[in-house]
């Protein structure tokens, strides 16, 4: 297909910042799954000519490229309703956007947006009746996933016997410091540690060089052994897959008042939940909302409860190599086999007609990659 991709290039859109969590995982899938990319990267063009010359060429773009789709992962409001609509409305090019939180932003933000797309995908189970209680049929439930093209089993020693990268957001910091002060070696990297960022393909390697890889959610654990409830002033919560979800948000706590405005909150599954196992890295998670759909507790990943399950399980696993071992393997074959990009974005074209090639020749390289132009 000719894709019209819609999204921002850089993290935050800054370029110092590295490439986005979308540029990694959406476009390269896409590019590699033999698709020819028209890059619009809305936010450098809002940043270089404004917010209503890049609408306009938007709408220029939809108009004279004639893709077959046009893939949209909105950010906050830079996009124009009324060029959407025209191009969903008007032009020959299917739309369709990926709505990242709508674990906690549909009611302010996703319910307004999905009537300018023909076809929106949601990650939240619990956004697919909402959709239909405002009258939108056109919704695709998916999920994140792991993009096999650039995480990789890799054949390097292992250096470290636990890691976490990722931004200290919630009481990460307090379940770090639990583990330190319970003799475990860990290292962590992400903006706001001592260590700072880290590259992409650096956090590949770390993926691949950890006894255990750990996926701390934003609420994280108590050191009490109570589950922190997310909490914000505005009662709104979630953040970021991996921290770099392509809407740039922090994610704080939610207080009990605040959490009685939300009737269900569970923890968002985040792109992490993917990428570790996809690189045959043993991963060690918190509990998230139908994460038991995607992989076993146990034996192809092990989930934890709180501060002193953690604790104890780090401790097991890092001194029983065999049974750690076993689980990764088990968890890299369950991704290869159902949660890569590919298989996410095959259902995803099949459910709107469009052409695609067999997931079999992508996931063993006899499709060539696309080509990309970047649109200015």
């Amino acid at each position: 297909m000719r894709v019209l991709y819609v999204g921002m290039k850089y993290d935050y859109g800054k370029p110092e910042h590295g490439c986005s969590y979308e540029h990694y995982n959406f476009c390269n899938s896409l590019l590699n799954m033999g698709n020819d990319i028209l890059y619009f990267d809305f936010m450098a063009l809002m940043q270089n000519r404004g917010k209503d010359w890049m609408n306009r060429r938007l709408l220029e773009a939809a108009k004279s490229e004639k893709a077959d789709l046009m893939f949209v992962i909105l950010q906050k409001r830079q996009l124009n309703a009324k060029v959407l609509r025209k191009i969903s409305r008007n032009i020959d090019t299917v739309t369709l956007n990926w709505f990242c939180d709508d674990h906690w932003r549909f009611d302010k933000f996703s319910r307004h947006w999905a009537p300018c797309f023909n076809w929106v995908v949601t990650t939240a189970r619990s956004a697919v009746s909402k959709y239909a209680d405002i009258g939108y049929r056109n919704v695709i439930k998916s999920q994140w996933a792991c993009n096999h093209f650039l995480y990789r089993k890799l054949d390097l020693p292992l250096r470290h016997d636990v890691t976490f990268v990722g931004m200290p957001h919630g009481d990460r910091r307090e379940v770090i410091e639990a583990l330190r002060s319970a003799g475990i070696d860990v290292r962590v990297w992400g903006t706001g540690w001592e260590e700072g960022r880290i590259a992409q393909e650096d956090m590949i390697k770390v993926f691949n060089q950890s006894r255990i890889n750990l996926n701390l959610s934003n609420a994280s654990v108590a050191t009490d052994n109570r589950r922190l409830r997310p909490r914000s002033a505005k009662g709104k919560w979630a953040g970021r897959v991996l921290d770099r979800l392509p809407l740039g948000r922090k994610r704080g706590n939610v207080d009990e008042q605040a959490a009685g405005d939300c009737q269900s909150y569970f923890e968002q599954i985040k792109g992490r939940n993917f990428e570790v196992p996809g690189c045959g890295a043993f991963l060690l998670t918190g509990h998230a909302d139908n994460l038991e759909d995607y992989y076993a507790d146990g034996a192809q990943i092990v989930c934890f409860d709180d501060t002193d399950d953690l604790i104890e399980k780090v401790r097991y696993y890092l001194s029983h190599e065999e049974e750690r071992a076993a689980i990764a393997q088990a968890g890299y074959q369950r991704t290869l086999k159902e949660h890569t990009y590919a298989h996410r974005f095959t259902e995803v074209f099949r459910e709107l007609e469009l052409p695609c090639p067999d997931l079999s020749d992508i996931m063993e390289g006899r499709v060539e990659p696309g080509e990309t132009v970047e649109l200015s």
